[in-house]
């Protein structure tokens, strides 16, 4: 990742949470966000703890002052979690290192972790994003196309979608007739023109509905500020969401954090041992940093005491034979499918919408892979150049009426989700963990990812698209 191109997205993301203080980490490299001066904890025993210890430890060192340092909220809740103020957000050096190098010893001793920065979970993960959709023209079927089959209320798998939240003409497309759910806050700006991220919850629940057309899907519009959300409110929102119905058989999520901890996210605690102990399985996906650093709440799949009620996914290049560059990669991704250049919903049909792009795209990968990958195609101007000034050109718009082209580990996550929900109808099996078991145990498909030979998801009705060429328009 570009460092350059992470700091462009860091400021939208920051303009979309102007009340809270973002910084980059660790050490202020390019590798995930987090809140500025506080550090999370669980409440009780342990932040009482952590508070003490904390202004103890910048009470005795030169050059920090425990002034700042108390609990700021919330201090009671189902998530267990609060959040310990450790220093001045507003100015000066960021003091959440030197708070977490401060329990170190402690967490040491009793053999957990005890604090942790609050980060940013966000749909693009590192915050730039695989690429931007491209409009598809309506005579285009969609990618994978609707597989064959019937919607039954009595039978249909319940998925909840969490992301962005639905347009609000998403019933005009036929696949989308039985989805319902949060509608998108604001679609457009004052000129008329798509948002950023408008439509991703929409294009997954359209690649959802083509893989398994017997599932009721739901779109919640958690991830409705650009994409994003702090760690200390993620828990109590996907709490939230699966109150509102109940939990459902399948969870698909195309957000997380990358994190320097190997246990897990603080502010998921709570959400996840609920999750072990119902029947909903949780497919994640896998991040797009090109990287095999762990990345939450995915790499749960990898701890044993989740091992089969988290299922983590990493993205197909367009062709299917290896790894899309931008996926994140290692043993802690259970699965790898289709994830570069599939077709989807993005907008109903109703009124064509504007939308213009806000990157330009790179000569040449920005992970190192050495095909022509969405970095290089297709290649549009973009509002930003690389060096983060005005091209001095016109920036390029299209106009979405329907249907799209989109890349990322977003949309190889509601195919994983999409054959789980598939295999559920037509094993007529009804616990979703043994479906997603017995749909690994299964797959003889393999694709090569960095070296190794890795399990493969791929639909019957996905097509794979030659790598290199360019999505329409060019």
């Amino acid at each position: 990742m570009a460092p350059h191109r992470f700091h462009e997205q860091f400021e939208h993301i920051q303009r979309s949470l102007p009340d809270v203080p973002l910084t980059m980490g660790p050490d202020d490299s390019a590798g995930f966000l987090y809140e500025r001066g506080v550090v999370l904890v669980r409440d009780g025993e342990e932040a009482r703890f952590v508070e003490d210890t904390v202004r103890t430890h910048f009470t005795d060192t030169q050059g920090l002052v425990p002034d700042h340092v108390r609990r700021v909220g919330p201090q009671a809740g189902r998530t267990g979690v609060t959040r310990i103020r450790v220093g001045d957000p507003a100015g000066g050096e960021d003091t959440v290192p030197h708070a977490l190098r401060a329990v170190r010893e402690a967490e040491d001793r009793q053999g957990r972790r005890l604090a942790g920065r609050n980060h940013v979970v966000h749909i693009a993960v590192n915050a730039c994003p695989g690429d931007e959709p491209v409009p598809v023209p309506r005579t285009e079927p969609a990618n994978p196309a609707a597989a064959e089959g019937s919607h039954d209320p009595a039978t249909a798998v319940g998925v909840l979608v969490v992301d962005t939240g639905l347009v609000h003409d998403h019933r005009s497309y036929p696949l989308l007739a039985h989805t319902t759910g949060d509608a998108q806050l604001t679609e457009t700006d004052g000129d008329g023109v798509l948002h950023q991220y408008v439509g991703h919850g929409t294009f997954i629940a359209g690649i959802l509905a083509a893989v398994a057309p017997n599932t009721d899907i739901t779109v919640r519009g958690t991830l409705n500020d650009a994409g994003a959300v702090l760690e200390s409110e993620f828990g109590a929102l996907l709490f939230e969401a699966v109150d509102r119905d109940g939990w459902p058989d399948i969870i698909s999520l195309s957000a997380g954090t990358p994190s320097a901890d190997t246990d897990g996210l603080i502010g998921l605690d709570g959400f996840m041992r609920e999750l072990r102990d119902q029947r909903t399985l949780l497919v994640a996906a896998a991040g797009n940093n090109g990287s095999d650093t762990p990345f939450w709440p995915a790499a749960y799949a990898a701890l044993p005491e989740y091992a089969d009620c988290v299922l983590s996914v990493g993205a197909l290049r367009a062709d299917g034979e290896s790894e899309a560059c931008f996926t994140n990669h290692g043993p802690w991704v259970r699965v790898h499918a289709p994830g570069e250049r599939l077709t989807s919903a993005l907008t109903g049909f109703t009124t064509p919408v504007p939308y213009i792009y806000q990157h330009s795209t790179y000569d040449a990968c920005r992970f190192g892979a050495d095909y022509p990958c969405t970095c290089q195609y297709p290649r549009h101007t973009g509002v930003l150049s690389e060096g983060r000034e005005s091209t001095g050109g016109k920036p390029d718009q299209v106009m979405f009426d329907g249907l799209a082209q989109w890349s990322g580990t977003s949309f190889a996550t509601p195919v994983a989700a999409g054959l789980v929900a598939a295999r559920m109808s037509a094993y007529r099996e009804r616990d979703p963990r043994a479906a997603g078991a017995g749909l690994l145990a299964a797959a003889t498909e393999r694709a090569e990812v960095r070296g190794a030979h890795v399990p493969a998801l791929r639909p019957p009705t996905w097509r794979p698209v030659p790598v290199g060429v360019p999505a329409v328009p060019a």
